[in-house]
């Protein structure tokens, strides 16, 4: 098969579009025909190289995968069956796997980061990672669906809790978590705002948010208190980390719940704690999330209340330029590639 893959970490330039072994198929393990797969930051820290982790090499990332399943591996799920793939991988055996919170197992992992993901032409997964999609629904949209949404749902839904009339902040509205995140609070009844840069704020707009401050510059605390009668938000939801830390702990209400999925402009961050204590403010960490919550999730993109945003789709062959866009910021939703 084709694969698009790094023998070692650099700058984009390390990624080689070339030929790489087919997957093997095993009883328990399907082999997918990837139709598109949609990039996610993480992609870019796995090729730049993570803190204490060591990635197999040659690596193919990726892991929002959709396409069609060429051997079932003795699952439930057939040949020919169109899919998209839940992105995390787990033991299924340990207590907290059997709970249903399967991301919280000790040996969760990504599609995509320990193993082969889907910048290729075919890909292995565990039988129960696939998701079979409805004949209306693109491959292309599919693919931009699983990581983002299953990560912003267990943000605001699950741990956040997110009700009618809250107050949401969005931070990056025009990302792949953010405009997910945008949509999912709205579809709870939410009062929604998020930052962007000014380029990309009508857009956010667009996607439901009341307002759009932009988070490079000025102060959105100050915006969104404003916009509330001094009130703030009840939920923010963060991603972007360092540069923004400060403000999105000042944007909440009293009581509010911070809660962050990553940190792209860096990972140190302070916080009076006198300030949390005497708010009473919760500050909730969040790493994808469960496979129940994709399914839950699911029917709401394929009746089309849920609409992953695609802003580009590339030849696999071209995933080096795909990166240098994500790099650059100047994606609105998520870029696509297509073997």
């Amino acid at each position: 098969m084709k694969a698009a893959r790094f023998h070692q970490h650099g700058p984009p330039g390390v990624i080689v579009y070339e030929d790489a072994p087919d997957p093997i198929p095993k009883p328990g393990t399907a082999i997918v025909r990837v139709r598109a797969c949609a990039l996610n930051h993480l992609d870019l820290w796995q090729r730049r190289g993570l803190d204490r982790v060591r990635l197999p090499m040659p690596h193919i990332s990726g892991s929002d995968v959709a396409g069609e399943v060429v051997d079932g591996g003795g699952g439930r799920v057939p040949a020919g069956t169109r899919v998209l793939l839940q992105p995390g991988l787990n033991c299924g055996t340990c207590p907290r796997c059997r709970e249903g919170r399967d991301s919280l197992c000790p040996t969760y992992d990504v599609l995509g980061l320990l193993s082969d993901g889907g910048y290729a032409e075919l890909v292995a997964v565990p039988t129960g990672n696939l998701v079979p999609i409805p004949d209306h629904i693109g491959f292309v949209e599919a693919a931009a669906f699983p990581l983002t949404f299953l990560t912003a749902w267990h943000m605001l839904v699950t741990l956040a809790r997110v009700a009618e009339g809250d107050v949401v902040l969005v931070l990056a509205g025009g990302s792949g978590v953010g405009q997910a995140a945008i949509q999912i609070a709205r579809l709870n009844g939410a009062r929604v705002f998020a930052t962007s840069s000014p380029s990309k704020a009508e857009r956010t707009k667009a996607l439901g948010a009341e307002a759009v401050f932009d988070h490079y510059s000025g102060d959105y605390a100050h915006e969104v208190k404003g916009l509330t009668e001094g009130r703030g938000a009840d939920i923010v939801v963060e991603h972007a980390g360092e540069a923004t830390w400060d403000r999105s702990v000042r944007s909440l209400a009293r009581g509010g719940r911070l809660v962050t999925c990553g940190a792209t402009t860096g990972h140190r961050a302070a916080i009076d704690l006198r300030h949390l204590f005497a708010r009473q403010l919760s500050l909730l960490g969040s790493y994808m999330g469960d496979k129940a919550e994709l399914l839950a999730a699911a029917p709401l993109f394929f009746s089309g209340r849920l609409t992953p945003v695609v802003d580009e789709v590339l030849p696999l062959a071209e995933a080096r330029a795909a990166h240098e866009r994500l790099e650059r910021k100047e994606q609105f939703g998520k870029i696509v590639l297509v073997p």
